[in-house]
């Protein structure tokens, strides 16, 4: 006796599009989760909604000669695959960017999905060509953000008549293993609760459950919101692990599944590759524990580490995430500091995360062309007035004084501030630069989107005229999982031997987006989303075809 065709284990994005090409095949779906019904679409539902496209029509109008060669070139040097277990995330990779640059773009927009017509320009790399990032813009913001791309596929799993079943506050605790073959799975039922979206709910359990299926697809997420497990999984290659994390996501982010899966029979691979981000700020108003946000920056802001020394380059603001979190790793502090003025975060700063970009997100395009006014966006200067890790100044004798001042911080000797910030003001003088910062700020400058809306000219730091100076302490912030359940390219888990584990298929950051780690060690950003929409659609046809 079954309970359906296919069993999906977590209702984030990967779990629902899995679920909706199940039922485009006219099979039935259980899909159980251990939040309520207001947490559907997971950490999707939270992100800004970027998605990597190659060679896009929005490219081509602004200008952005792209290929699929050339985005397979920036992957492959991003990732920098070199592990015996980068079989198959090197093919996942290889896949992707001909979905990417295929018909990943005119699929989702068949279902709905409008995308924002600036194409941002994220992980900008400053490597040599076949090295780390992305050579042109490719980051195509959801028109929507998260809550947009989720509702492509809610709206099916939630239409009349749809077979599927929702079984929430269900938390699977292990995965029922017969014959060689995963036929269902076992767990505990959690007390209801009516927490909103994304608060940390209760795991007080009421009863057990065991549901049967002839496949069942794991799409649990990551690890990001367990700081347990990122520590205990923390690269040695970094050195010292962090004291303080900030959360970017969930508390339900826990990496439960994964364990189980593993503990199954399932090979779980690239545990230490993780992404987390380097530009965290402490949330006034959280909605999890230690929930942080993070800074989408431009270019220009001086980037100093914990002594007031400035980070090497091509360490700026939006160049190189991984590079940037393992220097900070090795100075023996968690974090560091921008410097910069109001000219700057009037243009530059943006802010991750649909709740804090509701003009996007509630599609409102008169909001959106606000965003011209002079002034930092509001979301921004919410945290400029009310966030902890925020100080500004006239002077900068007295902006070193207040960051000083900050919490939990070491003394900044106010010279070597000085000296840093002075001898970057100099290079700005005339067109000629030593300073490869002022470079990339210049280079960047030539695209018209990051001109017009997102880089602002070359400036001192300390011109009266920009100011009110201003810095922010910046936090390491957890988010993603790299590595994950080994998959094909059919997203069937693959035992520790290679083999197929029948009946388990998996997809999201479960599978590490795909394959166990199709990113490698680094991502181009926009591909998370994308590889949840990729691994998901595999696990849900492969779920049909493979039983009949």
């Amino acid at each position: 006796m079954t309970d359906a065709d296919v069993i999906v284990v977590g209702a984030g994005l990967a779990g629902l599009v899995a679920a909706c090409e199940v039922l485009d095949k006219g099979r039935s779906v259980l899909l159980v989760d251990q939040e309520n019904a207001d947490n559907l679409g997971g950490q999707a539902y939270w992100s800004f909604g970027g998605l990597f496209f190659v060679d896009s029509p929005e490219q081509r109008r602004l200008g952005i000669r792209d290929s699929h060669e050339l985005a397979l070139q920036d992957w492959l040097g991003t990732a920098g695959f070199d592990r015996p277990e980068d079989h198959w995330p090197l093919q996942w990779a290889h896949a992707y960017v001909d979905f990417a640059a295929g018909e990943k773009r005119s699929w989702l927009r068949e279902r709905g999905l409008r995308t924002f017509p600036l194409v941002s320009w994220a992980e900008r790399g400053g490597y040599d060509a076949r090295g780390h990032g992305n050579s042109v813009p490719r980051f195509h913001v959801t028109w929507g953000t998260g809550p947009g791309i989720v509702e492509i596929f809610a709206r099916r799993v939630l239409a009349p008549g749809a077979k599927v079943r929702f079984e929430y506050r269900h938390r699977v605790d292990e995965l029922i293993v017969e014959a060689g073959a995963v036929t269902g799975v076992r767990g505990a039922v959690l007390e209801p609760t009516t927490v909103a979206r994304g608060v940390e709910s209760s795991r007080n359990a009421t009863g057990e459950f065991e549901f049967r299926a002839p496949a069942v697809v794991v799409a649990s997420g990551g690890i990001g919101g367990n700081h347990d497990l990122v520590r205990r999984n923390w690269p040695t290659r970094m050195g010292r692990v962090p004291n303080q994390l900030l959360s970017g996501v969930p508390a339900h982010v826990d990496g439960r599944m994964l364990a189980i899966t593993s503990a199954a029979g399932a090979n779980l691979i690239n545990g230490d590759r993780m992404w987390h981000y380097t530009e965290g700020i402490t949330n006034y108003h959280p909605i999890w524990p230690s929930h942080g946000i993070r800074i989408l920056p431009g270019p220009s802001s001086i980037w100093l580490d914990a002594t007031g020394r400035r980070l090497p380059a091509p360490l700026y603001p939006g160049f190189d995430t991984l590079g940037t979190l393992e220097y900070i790793a090795k100075t023996g502090h968690d974090y560091t500091w921008f410097v910069l003025n109001a000219r700057i975060i009037e243009k530059e700063f943006a802010l991750s995360g649909q709740e804090q970009n509701l003009d996007l997100t509630e599609r409102d395009v008169r909001k959106v062309l606000s965003r011209i006014r002079p002034g930092a966006p509001a979301p921004v200067q919410r945290f400029v007035d009310r966030g902890v890790d925020f100080v500004s100044a006239t002077t900068l004798r007295d902006l070193v004084a207040k960051m000083n001042d900050v919490p939990d911080v070491e003394p900044l000797d106010y010279d070597v501030v000085e000296a840093e910030v002075t001898a970057r003001d100099r290079e700005v003088a005339n067109r000629y630069t030593k300073d490869s910062q002022v470079t990339a700020i210049r280079s960047a400058r030539n695209y018209l989107a990051d001109r017009v809306a997102r880089v602002v000219a070359p400036h001192r730091i300390t011109d009266p005229k920009a100011g009110p100076l201003i810095a922010v302490k910046l936090h390491i912030l957890t988010r993603k999982s790299l590595g994950g359940l080994e998959t094909d390219l059919d997203s069937r888990v693959l035992k520790p031997d290679g083999t197929a584990f029948d009946g388990l298929y998996a997809a999201g950051e479960a599978a590490g987006f795909g394959g166990g780690g199709v990113h490698g060690y680094r991502s181009l950003e926009g591909t998370f989303l994308g590889g949840c929409v990729f691994s998901g659609r595999a696990a849900g046809r492969a779920a049909v075809r493979d039983n009949g």
